[in-house]
C-alpha cells in the first residue's frame, strides 16, 4: 500500500472538493440540506441501489413522511406500500425502527458522532458515518464500495474488499486523508467519483480529476484493483405459484413475519424439487425468474382449485392493489396478464 505524505494529502483534498464544487451532484435532494433525517432516509435507499432508481422513491417518501416523527408514527403498510419495488424490504422495516428509536428513546434527539448513531437499529459503520460527516462534521471516513474502489486504486490497497475483515484497513488508510473541515462534503465526494470517473467497469481515469494520485493507473495495474473474490453463485430454487380463481377473485398468501420477503402477499409459492413434480395446469413454459442476493428463484404459475387457510384470502383486485406487493409479486401478476388468465 503506498502511503502519501502530509503534502500529498492537502494537494488531494484540495484537488477533490475543487472538483466536487464545480461538477459535484449538489443538485441531489438529499443533498440540499443536512438533516440527519433526510440523511438517513437517502442513505438506506441507496444501499444496494441506484441514484437514478432512489430519486423517485426518495422525493415520494419525503413528501408523505417528511419528518422522524412522521416515520415513526406512521403504519408499516404504509412504510412498505412506499418503499415497494426497491425491494430488500428489511430496509424499509429497520428505517422505521430507527426513527422510533430517535423519537421514542432519544426523544427526537439524534446522536452526533459515528459510535453513538449504530446505536440506531440497521445503522451500520457506513451509515453511521456518512451521517456523522455530513449532519455533524465528524471527521470520519464513510467506507462503501465507492470508497473501497477508489482508494484501493489511489493507495494500491491489496486488501481483499470481499472480507470483513478488511474494512479496518481500509479504515485506517482512509482516515487521516478525510478533509478537516469538511468531511462531509469530503464523503459525498468520494461517492461520486466512484460512480463517475472510478466505476468498476470501464473508468474514465484519463479524465480523472484525482488521475495524478491515481497509483494503481501510474502504475498500469488499475484494472487488478480492487481486489475481490469472486461472489457465490445464488442458490437456484424451484416454486410453483399456485394461482386460484374464485368468483373473480385470486387466491393470496401472507408470508410468515420473519424470513424472506416476510409480511408481504404474494400467490401461494410452493417449493418443488423439480418441474416433474407439478400437479395442475401448467400455464408457463418458461419459469419466472427472480434473484435474490443468495437465491434465485424459478417460478411455474400453476392453476389449481384451493380452499384457502388462515393465512390465505380470496382478494379482487382492487384489492390486492392496495397491499404492499414485492417484486417478484408483480412479476408473477405480470406473468399471468400475459397468459391471458386475469380474471
Amino acid at each position: 500500500m503506498e502511503l502519501w505524505s502530509k503534502q500529498t494529502i492537502e494537494d488531494f483534498r484540495r484537488t477533490l472538493l475543487d472538483w466536487y464544487d464545480k461538477e459535484g451532484r449538489a443538485n441531489l435532494p438529499w443533498r440540499l440540506n443536512h438533516d440527519p433525517y433526510r440523511v438517513l432516509v437517502s442513505e438506506i435507499m441507496l444501499q444496494q441501489t441506484q441514484v437514478d432508481t432512489v430519486l423517485p422513491y426518495y422525493e415520494r417518501f419525503m413528501l408523505e413522511l417528511p419528518t422522524v416523527q412522521d416515520l415513526a408514527s406512521a403504519p408499516e403498510t404504509q412504510v412498505l406500500k412506499l418503499w415497494e419495488g426497491l425491494g430488500y424490504y428489511s430496509r424499509a422495516r429497520n428505517l422505521q425502527k430507527a426513527a422510533q428509536f430517535v423519537v421514542d428513546e432519544l426523544h427526537g434527539y439524534w446522536p452526533e458522532s459515528a459510535d453513538d448513531l449504530q446505536e440506531l437499529p440497521g445503522v451500520g459503520p457506513y451509515t453511521s458515518a456518512a451521517i456523522a460527516s455530513i449532519s455533524f462534521g465528524e471527521v470520519v471516513p464513510a467506507v462503501d464500495g465507492n470508497a473501497y474502489r477508489v482508494f484501493s486504486r489511489l493507495l494500491k490497497i491489496e486488501a481483499d474488499v470481499a472480507n470483513t475483515k478488511s474494512r479496518k484497513i481500509f479504515y485506517d488508510a482512509i482516515s487521516p486523508i478525510v478533509d478537516t473541515q469538511r468531511p462531509g462534503d469530503f464523503n459525498q465526494a468520494i461517492m461520486d467519483l466512484g460512480s463517475s470517473y472510478m466505476t468498476a467497469k470501464n473508468p474514465d481515469t484519463l479524465n480523472s480529476p484525482v488521475r495524478e494520485f491515481n497509483a494503481a493507473f501510474r502504475d498500469g495495474v488499475e484494472a487488478n484493483y480492487p481486489v475481490k473474490t469472486k461472489k457465490q453463485k445464488p442458490v437456484k430454487q424451484q416454486y410453483v405459484a399456485v394461482i386460484s380463481e374464485k368468483q373473480g377473485k385470486l387466491l393470496f398468501e401472507r408470508r410468515p413475519d420473519t424470513g424472506l420477503l416476510a409480511s408481504f402477499w404474494t400467490f401461494p409459492l410452493i417449493e418443488i424439487d423439480s418441474i416433474e413434480n407439478i400437479e395442475g395446469q401448467q400455464l408457463n413454459i418458461k419459469p419466472i425468474v427472480h434473484v435474490f442476493t443468495h437465491r434465485r428463484w424459478e417460478i411455474w404459475l400453476v392453476k389449481r382449485d384451493v380452499e384457502p387457510v388462515s393465512n390465505q384470502k380470496y382478494l379482487a383486485s382492487n384489492e390486492w392493489q392496495d397491499l404492499s406487493l414485492p417484486t417478484v409479486q408483480h412479476k408473477l401478476l405480470k406473468a399471468l396478464e400475459d397468459y391471458n388468465h386475469v380474471p
